[in-house]
């Protein structure tokens, strides 16, 4: 056989070879951890002889989109470029009665290392028409005494105490509003995510969370 002609094909064939394995690549899952995050904050303002107010709210969701770890305009709130929204310790996920997306979400029990795929099944659409148990992820504390199930994400620590503290050991574990999977930890309420939060002191409102994003079409965490 002619070497001039069999080197030009063997190279042609390896190159197409190569760019086969290059198609058949995933995409690396993103990890980001997302600081101060501003779920609606406005100052208490204390008004004698009754509850303290925040005249300055919006009342708006602070809208978030995984993939790109970006906060979406309230102006696209009626698209399908968001997954979930904050305000206070309100969260959304962009389906149902809360938006036109088809995201969804639970509350898994276990540390955010350990989880390493996203559930087959279980996941939750928002339905404030079912009551606070039509949420993913519902905005009132676990009280002391109650049993955790896969809607809290928060609690006050003890019947005396105001402060907002994330449940250790639940992780909230997203389908995205484009069918992809997130898990998702918070780790703070408050500006700055001090370790021992003053509410009297400290901003509340502020969101400090991590999250690792698949892009491809998997569950794997990985």
């Amino acid at each position: 056989m002619n070497k001039s002609v069999f080197m030009p094909c063997f190279l042609v064939l390896t190159m197409g070879m190569w760019g086969c394995q290059q198609s058949e690549e995933q995409p690396e899952v993103i990890s980001q951890t997302i600081t101060n995050l501003n779920a609606d904050y406005a100052p208490l303002v204390f008004n004698p002889g009754g509850p303290p107010t925040r005249p300055a709210e919006t009342k708006k969701y602070t809208l978030f989109n995984f993939r790109t770890g970006q906060v979406i305009p309230n102006a696209d709130s009626a698209s399908g470029s968001w997954d979930i929204g904050f305000r206070a310790t309100s969260i959304i996920f962009n389906s149902g009665t809360s938006g036109p997306g088809t995201a969804a979400a639970q509350v898994v029990v276990g540390t955010f290392d350990e989880i390493r795929e996203a559930p087959e099944s279980g996941f939750i659409q928002d339905n404030k028409n079912a009551g606070p148990s039509g949420f993913a992820v519902l905005s009132s504390p676990l009280t002391p005494g109650s049993t955790a199930t896969n809607h809290w994400w928060q609690n006050t620590g003890a019947t005396t105490s105001t402060i907002v503290s994330p449940i250790a050991g639940r992780v909230i574990v997203v389908r995205t509003a484009d069918g992809k999977y997130v898990k998702m930890e918070i780790l703070s309420y408050y500006e700055n995510a001090p370790a021992s939060p003053n509410n009297m002191v400290d901003k509340d409102r502020f969101y400090t969370f991590r999250y690792v994003y698949q892009p491809a079409e998997s569950r794997s965490f990985e």
